[in-house]
């Protein structure tokens, strides 16, 4: 199995998928592929749209993507595809139409097998157990809150120290305190900006500048950097 999970897809004041696209190039390969892309958690644009945004980054790095909308067969796009590229959004429309499309297991299915799985944010969250830890404004209902379970683990992308100071609600720290407060046996990693998880050889590795915060019920909460080891998340 080989994961890229980025926790966001652009930082401040520069180009759509602009930081991570070399870490895609490395991932996928110089080979060109022709990944299929699941563009489910676009709310405000079209499919269409946000499939033209992402191949006009990749192109820079001689990879593209075509969107599962495009096939008749979504099920069988997935079982046919070279690499599987899951985008950003709003994770519950996300989920409720890969559920829809009955896609949950032949992605997890796929990917368990040795596809290639790229995500970022919501496209990140859904290779956990279950999508409890998105940030994401719940528009939709989906079908369960279970996702691929790729990982054993939780992640909570865009992950924020401190809320605006003008703010007075939870801090994304006490939210996910509550989280484990109510699922005692999962991990949770808050996966910060310019940051990504990487799965190969069956070996987990952070890459980015800044660490990750570790979240367990019961145990201290740490901060892992790039040198440190993350293997001890995959253990079921």
């Amino acid at each position: 199995m080989r994961l890229l999970l980025i926790s966001n897809s652009t930082n401040p004041g520069e180009a759509y998928l602009d930081y991570p696209k070399q870490n895609i190039k490395n991932f996928l390969g110089d080979k060109p592929i022709n990944c299929l892309f699941i563009p489910y958690a676009a709310v405000t644009f079209s499919f269409d749209e946000y499939e033209e945004k992402v191949n006009s980054r990749l192109a820079e790095v001689g990879h593209k993507v075509t969107g599962i909308h495009r096939f008749d067969n979504p099920v069988e796009a997935v079982e046919q595809a070279e690499a599987i590229v899951v985008g950003g959004g709003n994770t519950w429309q996300l989920v409720k139409m890969i559920q829809e499309n009955r896609l949950m297991e032949p992605i997890r299915k796929k990917v368990m097998n040795g596809t290639p799985y790229v995500g970022w944010s919501a496209g990140s969250n859904i290779a956990c157990p279950s999508l409890k830890t998105t940030n994401d404004m719940p528009i939709l209902e989906p079908q369960s809150f279970t996702t691929l379970g790729l990982i054993p683990f939780q992640i909570n992308p865009h992950y924020l120290d401190e809320n605006n100071e003008t703010h007075g609600g939870e801090t994304r720290e006490v939210r996910i305190i509550e989280f484990i407060h109510a699922n005692k046996e999962i991990y949770v990693v808050g996966l910060r900006e310019g940051c990504m998880l990487v799965y190969e050889n069956n070996k987990l590795t952070l890459i980015g500048s800044r660490t990750a915060r570790i979240f367990h019920y019961g145990k201290d909460t740490i901060e892992l950097g790039e040198k440190d080891d993350f293997n001890f998340l995959l253990n079921r």
